[in-house]
């Protein structure tokens, strides 16, 4: 499943829409010749409306007065008309395809559960989970699955979540972690028994608020997108002003204009391009974060993400693997290498946590033998009083690993010697690299020091590169010393660390950049993160992170891979290139309709207008159906890079600027009079 989500994290761009989902976006896109919902795109609002009233001249085409025009030419027009506004819709719908179905889905998943309540008393009583309210406890059993979001408080068991994350492995679910301890109604106990603490009242749950999320008709607009249609708005009523205006211009100058060419004109005029795609474009961002296994509460979010400023990134998880590995040994004078190896692999025979295991792997790596000694040996685990862990030997030797300054007072102490007079210069050397010492000591005789390091993400230093050229600051948070902090920092290639950072200090970070007008993203999984995530302005939580870090976040990571922040911001730059290149192309588009269209308006009664006619259209009446068909099929064409999305490459928002200017403004310029001029030859065919 894990090479399944890197596939598809690669890929994006996929389309993967199939036969049932262009039926049903079909479907959809008929119902959206609706007034009530047409009215919402004031542009192609206008199309709808200039498609009536050609509709009612092709029933009489002396309806407004003595017309120069046929029935049939009106009703051409009224054809062209239609399937603008109908592509418009389509493109619409088809990019609410992917969330409609992924809400199926889950409401089919999102079936009536039956949950054992336990009662003051004791005793248990079987309800509908729709019955069950915030505080109730339950009892969830193997086989059974958990009726409604809540905090486990007794037990430990593993939970298939795979309903949700897609990930098939389970997850262990257990009481007194806060994050391990938070489980989602519908999902399945693999074993064992759970009891739960219900969190969430029934409608409110974490799968509840899912169906809401990837529901693409109920997403509410951007600012820029609200901003951008206004402009289209202003843009639009300017244009059917002037056209109003060149109807007494047209009859003072005799010239044979009809009501049908005027509307024409309106639609050649406004900018029917970007409007008919501005929706299916902010639908199809929300829907790229979902194809990531992110949900987005809103397309706001991912666009915040795209004009972030600023990025916190966590250094455990986001900017290293999260835990620290064996990476060197370093014997003290008079202490040799290969008795060290030994000395570090028997010291962690017992330790489970990951440093402890990674010691292991790294001893035998470096020549460690495995041997009978082990038998019978004695683990001693490490705690929080001692710093040091180690294992007792059937020989009678005793081993210790853990923190060079425990080790060396425990030495002392037990066995009355002194540390090596080089272990604290090593130490620090170590330290000085942004690794942690720890010391091995076999029977009071310190040996040396294993360093463990924060192994960075792999091409992580490059994302931090790539991320400055694009005038994004990114800001390493750690509680870590300033030395280590300082360290890896520089490796990593971040803009700005914080070491010995707490919650508070997050938030404190967070407002400080807030205040010089910058927008800030960042990751957080524990309550703790909460505040700071409800701050940011793109907050991202972890799915396995507690139930106040989900709610507090705008978006919701379901791999809980805190990298995804990177991908967000790259997410939401391309919807914001997308937008910005399409609106380039739909007005460039435009000017040169406007060669197409005037001249045939005023052709007879102003000669010499024909120097206008560039493109040496045929007839009048085939330029402006030329035209028309033209701006009606360019929305189709363009449909898949609406969904799919502008490249995205990082690079400075000039250099953005310039490459769509170039790419799309000319491209703009060039396809109408290309293709106008195709439709025309063809046309000329047939009238």
């Amino acid at each position: 499943m894990k090479k399944a989500q890197a596939q598809r994290s690669r890929n994006p761009g996929g389309t993967g829409y199939g036969a049932e989902l262009l039926g049903q976006a079909f479907i959809d896109s008929l119902r959206k010749f609706d007034p009530v919902l047409q009215i919402r795109n004031p542009v192609m609002f206008v199309v709808w409306v200039g498609a009536w009233i050609t509709l009612a001249l092709t029933i009489d085409p002396d309806l407004f007065g003595p017309s120069h025009a046929s029935a049939r030419y009106n009703g051409v027009v009224t054809v062209i008309l239609v399937i603008t506004v109908w592509f418009a819709n389509f493109a619409e719908a088809l990019a609410e395809g992917r969330g409609k179905a992924k809400a199926a889905s889950l409401r089919h998943t999102a079936v009536e559960l039956t949950a054992s309540r336990i009662l003051p008393t004791g005793q248990v009583e079987t309800v509908q989970a729709g019955k069950l309210r915030k505080g109730d406890t339950v009892r969830v059993l193997k086989g059974e699955h958990i009726p409604i979001d809540g905090t486990v408080i007794e037990g430990t068991a593993y939970v298939d979540e795979s309903m949700i994350t897609g990930e098939s492995a389970p997850v262990i679910k257990a009481t007194g972690s806060d994050i391990a301890s938070s489980v989602t109604g519908g999902t399945l106990v693999l074993s064992d028994a759970l009891v739960i603490e219900v969190t969430a009242a029934p409608g409110e749950t974490f799968l509840d608020r899912m169906i809401g999320l990837v529901e693409g008709a109920k997403r509410q607009k951007t600012p820029n997108e609200i901003a951008l249609t206004v402009l289209l708005s202003v843009l639009t009523l300017i244009f059917v002003i002037v056209v109003a205006a060149v109807a007494p211009v047209a009859r003072y100058l005799h010239a044979q204009i009809n009501v049908a060419d005027l509307i024409a004109l309106i639609v050649a005029l406004i900018p029917t391009t970007i409007g008919a795609l501005l929706s299916a474009i902010g639908i199809a961002g929300i829907d790229r974060t979902m194809r990531f296994n992110m949900l987005a509460a809103s397309g706001k979010a991912v666009e915040a993400a795209g004009d972030v400023n600023t990025l916190i990134l966590d250094k455990t998880g986001t900017i290293t693997m999260g835990n620290r590995q064996a990476t060197e040994l370093h014997p003290v004078s008079g202490r040799t290498r290969a008795a060290l190896v030994q000395a570090a692999y028997l010291a962690s025979l017992f330790d489970s946590t990951p440093e402890g295991r990674s010691t292991s792997a790294f001893a035998l790596a470096q020549g460690a033998k495995d041997g009978p000694e082990r038998d019978k040996a004695v683990g001693t685990d490490f705690s929080a009083e001692t710093r040091m862990s180690g294992t007792d030997l059937v020989d009678g030797r005793v081993i210790r690993k853990g923190a060079v300054g425990a080790v060396a007072n425990y030495v002392g102490r037990t066995y009355g010697v002194s540390p090596p007079a080089d272990l604290q210069a090593l130490a620090e050397k170590v330290a000085l690299k942004g690794a942690t010492p720890l010391a091995v000591a076999v029977n009071g005789d310190i040996l040396g020091i294993v360093a463990l390091s924060d192994v960075l993400k792999p091409g992580i230093h490059d994302r931090a590169a790539q991320l400055r050229t694009m005038g994004i600051r990114t800001v390493m948070v750690t509680g870590d010393n300033p030395v280590t902090a300082r360290v890896i920092a520089a490796e990593a290639g971040v803009d700005d660390f914080v070491s010995e950072a707490d919650p508070e200090e997050k938030l404190k970070l967070i407002r400080a950049e807030q205040a010089q007008g910058r927008l800030v993203a960042m990751t957080g999984d524990g309550t703790n993160d909460a505040p700071a995530l409800a701050q940011a302005d793109v907050g991202l939580a972890m799915y396995t992170g507690t139930m106040p870090a989900k709610e507090a976040s705008n978006i919701i990571d379901l791999d809980s891979d805190p990298t995804k922040l990177l991908d967000l911001v790259s997410i939401g730059k391309q919807m914001l290139m997308t937008r910005g290149a399409l609106t380039t192309f739909s007005i460039a588009n435009d000017v040169a309709k406007y060669f197409a269209i005037l001249p045939a308006l005023f052709i007879v009664a102003l000669p010499g207008l024909s120097h206008l006619n560039v493109m040496g259209l045929a007839t009048p009446q085939s330029a402006i159906l030329s035209a028309l068909i033209f701006n009606a099929l360019i929305i189709p064409a363009l449909i898949p890079l609406a969904l799919r999305g502008v490249r995205f490459q990082p690079r400075s928002a000039e250099a953005m600027f310039y490459r769509n200017l170039l790419v799309y403004g000319v491209g703009g310029l060039v396809a109408p009079f290309v293709g106008i001029k195709l439709i025309d030859l063809i046309l000329s065919l047939f009238l």
